[in-house]
């Protein structure tokens, strides 16, 4: 492969990724710990997340799946929607080994209050302690949990949506995939941003990005092999652990897909949605230039962040009010 420069941050991204870059935690298996600890990957508490009231926080312990460990799943509700709500099945990010249900909540709030919208949160096993199936797993116990309960948490079954970003974004497209395969839950839609979909590691943007911005393809490397030990990059890996291993991408609910042109996942996130298209399918793709890996969520005010935030609302209300 022949590696070219690196698409350049953008102007305003890239004043702020010197400090961003000061705050995270080390990506190797040797500082997780260390990681998981810090303060740099701590979630909301629950009174950040009631908004003086706009919200009401609970927290429900499930059945894992068969014989596995009962997980945990989020629950907000927003206590003044009107009309009929619907439901946003939240997988966190975190690379496969970091983070728990609570992070990225935060940023589901407005769409929640805008939308009438449940957002379960579903805390899962991390890599490399639990690897693959074990994470999907615990997230597919908990879709079908929140799917079976649609009415007692109060919202229309045929308004699902599952959405993560990074890891989660990639366990996200795993369980749209699942449910494809397994005839249900019926899904209205899933909300992929700069997701984690390919364990090869090996695209150019990978090989472009190699040490710069956030979540490079050395982290990313760490990542998959947490999460698949010696299949990793192999030819056995499920496309519930990988998403980009999938043959067939058709029949799966409609899609939004985002990610910046200057992080490792840029290019397996381009494929992922054009193979959808080629498949007869439906899907939305936003390269946002200059942005790195969350840039919208690490740098919310920068020009670029509210353009990525406002696509997604745009997106939201097509599929909900469309």
């Amino acid at each position: 492969m022949t590696t070219t420069l690196p698409p350049p941050f953008d102007p305003e991204l890239a004043a702020a990724l010197g400090v961003i870059q000061e705050m995270l935690p080390p990506f190797t298996l040797d500082s997780l710990a260390e990681a998981r600890g810090g303060g740099a990957v701590a979630g909301p508490t629950d009174v950040q997340l009631r908004r003086d009231g706009a919200f009401t926080v609970a927290e429900r312990v499930v059945p894992g799946l068969g014989g596995d460990p009962d997980i945990t799943l989020l629950i907000c509700t927003p206590t003044a929607a009107a009309g009929t709500l619907g439901c946003i099945y939240h997988t966190h990010g975190g690379g496969m080994v970091l983070g728990d249900r609570r992070i990225g909540v935060e940023a589901l709030l407005p769409w929640a209050e805008q939308f009438g919208l449940v957002i379960v949160s579903v805390e899962y096993r991390l890599a490399p302690e639990t690897p693959h199936p074990g994470p999907i797993d615990d997230c597919w116990a908990g879709l079908l949990w929140t799917a079976a309960h649609a009415d007692e948490l109060g919202f229309d079954p045929d308004r699902l949506i599952v959405a993560g970003g990074s890891a989660g974004g990639g366990l996200a497209a795993a369980l749209a995939l699942r449910a494809r395969d397994e005839g249900g839950p019926a899904l209205l839609g899933q909300m992929l941003m700069c997701p984690m979909l390919d364990d090869r590691n090996d695209t150019p943007s990978a090989v472009q990005m190699d040490g710069l911005g956030v979540w490079d393809r050395q982290a990313n490397l760490m990542g998959w092999s947490a999460l698949l030990g010696d299949r990793r990059g192999g030819p056995e890996v499920s496309p519930y652990a990988a998403p980009a291993r999938a043959d067939d991408l058709s029949g799966l609910p409609p899609a939004f897909i985002d990610v910046g042109s200057a992080e490792t996942f840029r290019d397996e996130d381009v494929a992922y949605a054009t193979r959808i298209w080629q498949a007869g399918g439906r899907a939305e793709l936003h390269v946002w230039p200059g942005g790195f890996h969350g840039f919208d969520m690490m740098a919310p005010a920068a020009a670029l962040s509210r353009d990525a935030q406002d696509a997604r609302v745009r997106w939201l209300n097509r599929l909900f009010n469309g």
